[in-house]
């Protein structure tokens, strides 16, 4: 009878605290407490342990056994804590040594066989362990998840390069510890980019201005709205949005793998690389699109981090959703706070909206197919409210195409614009580090520096539409993402940023100034 120490992790959004599973046996009267604000699915780790030593041959100490799942004021969930608590146990009665203990950490949820099966979120705990510099023990069901972490070890973060171990029964590891059979290590997974077929581009015919915009967007890592009628390419526009963008730096991938570990999702393949796409329903809930839920879940917003969301007929989303998309916009993050637990989420995403001019689609239609009265159309555009428009950095209208007229273009296929737009993304990120969508406005006021034709026309244009200052900024890093794309269409990459002058102001307040509540615009 004695005291043992085991190491594991908790899962709290996309970070894993270090929780240590003590385990004390005595004498007296048969008993079992476990402490350390266990939930239901960690309090019934005393029958699933119970019932896996049993059957593994080993002894269920007889006298007053106290597990501690500390910190004491971290709330425990989810069945990961099978393994430490049973191998706590049986170094705690002798059944096994104690020393090998100190240099691990474990996971894994246990059958009433003795198999250890696998546990979500596991991969932000293995990230966390490597920098631990201790070996982490998985079931083999989460060899992908290990594998992502034994490949990026050494390379991000300054993490140590680490050798996991896999298991699959109880009896495994027992015997490993005892030196009497040895673990397999865990192969690295291949991170090479898998390029996915997206949709080309040139498929869509017309439209050459909202592809310009979708470029743009593309190019600066900007927020889209596509407004037209029905047929007219808005949904298959935003579907092309992904085939330009390049794909995922392995730091961008890693943050976006942590978030589908937490999930519950598959993080590793040969997707790995490559940008989310995600389109939620507009019957989805705030907590589905913002994520929540008694366990606090990640939702889409953050699912779709480092990628694509698209929200189509945005208009039908309730009205309490998409005011729920402000604060994740504006901050890249989000805090999902329930009475027992508070997660946060990364969400820097880019958001590319659709939406039809009025109720019935065909406002402004030349075929005057539109029966709605003024009023109908604006309580219809005013159900997106100001403040969430402004967050919304091109406003493009697509009007209806008719696909027997003789001058309509195909336009650049989406390779040529994935070069341009992975070359303008270089250019950023040498000069600033990031996107310009994500300017901070110290960064804003050192570039985007405006010439005297530019600085009068975007001032004409701010009192006349009655522009807040978030949408004139907005406007800025538009123009700048414009000239970058001038500078790398000339081949001039690393040129200087010239002042913006009154032509790319002038652009630039064309793909974004739309008067949502003027029904004859």
């Amino acid at each position: 009878m004695g005291l043992a120490i085991v190491r594991t992790r908790a899962q709290v959004g996309v970070s894993s605290p270090e929780v240590t599973v003590e385990a004390h046996a005595a004498g007296g009267l048969p008993g079992f407490t476990l402490v350390g604000l266990p939930a239901a699915a960690v309090r019934e780790a005393r029958d699933r342990v119970r019932a896996a030593l049993s059957t593994c041959g080993f002894d269920w100490p007889a006298g007053r056994i106290t597990v501690h799942l500390g910190p004491a004021d971290l709330p425990k969930q989810g069945g990961r804590f099978d393994l430490p608590i049973a191998i706590a146990l049986l170094a705690a009665t002798g059944q096994l040594p104690a020393r090998p203990l100190d240099a691990l950490e474990l996971y894994g949820e246990l059958g009433l066989d003795g198999r250890v099966l696998g546990t979500p979120g596991l991969l932000p705990a293995l990230l966390t362990a490597n920098g631990a510099a201790r070996t982490a023990v998985v079931p083999r069901e989460n060899a992908a998840e290990a594998g992502i972490a034994v490949a990026v070890s050494g390379t991000v973060s300054g993490a140590p390069a680490c050798a996991p171990r896999l298991i699959g029964h109880l009896r495994e590891l027992c015997d490993w510890l005892r030196r009497r059979a040895e673990l397999p290590p865990v192969p690295p997974a291949a991170l090479e980019p898998i390029p996915r077929a997206w949709p080309e581009l040139a498929d869509v015919l017309g439209q050459a201005q909202a592809k310009r915009a979708l470029e743009v967007a593309a190019a600066g890592g900007h927020n889209l709205l596509l407004i037209g009628p029905p047929g007219s390419g808005k949904s298959m526009l935003a579907a092309r949005l992904p085939g330009v963008l390049p794909p995922l730096e392995l730091a961008e991938a890693l943050e976006l793998a942590a978030v589908r570990s937490a999930a519950g999702l598959a993080c590793a393949g040969e997707g790995f690389l490559n940008r989310p796409w995600r389109a939620p329903h507009h019957s989805a809930s705030v907590v589905a699109l913002v994520g929540g839920g008694g366990t606090a879940r990640p939702g889409e917003v953050s699912l779709a981090h480092h990628g694509v969301l698209f929200l189509d007929e945005l208009p039908e989303f309730r009205r309490s959703v998409l005011e729920a998309l402000r604060e994740p916009l504006e901050n890249g993050a989000i805090t999902v706070a329930r009475a027992m637990r508070q997660a946060e989420y990364p969400t820097r995403f880019q958001l590319v909206a659709a939406m039809n001019p009025c109720p019935c689609g065909y406002h402004g239609d030349p075929g005057g197919r539109c029966r709605c009265s003024r009023e109908q159309v604006r309580r219809y555009r005013a159900r997106i409210s100001g403040p969430l428009l402004d967050r919304i950095d091109l406003h493009v209208e697509m009007p209806r195409i008719d696909l027997h007229h003789a001058g309509l273009s195909q336009g650049a296929a989406t390779a040529e614009v994935a070069r341009r737009v992975a070359r303008c993304q270089a250019r950023q990120r040498r000069r600033q580090g990031g996107s310009n969508a994500g300017l901070a406005p110290s960064q804003l006021a050192e570039l985007a520096v405006l010439d005297n034709a530019g600085r009068r026309v975007l001032q004409r244009a701010a009192s006349r539409r009655q522009l807040s200052g978030r949408a004139q900024a907005r406007i800025l890093r538009l123009a700048l993402t414009m000239a970058d794309l001038a500078a790398v269409t000339d081949d001039r990459d690393d040129a200087p940023t010239a002042p913006l002058g009154e032509r790319i102001i002038a652009g630039a307040l064309a793909l974004r100034c739309l008067d949502r509540d003027d029904p004859s615009h």
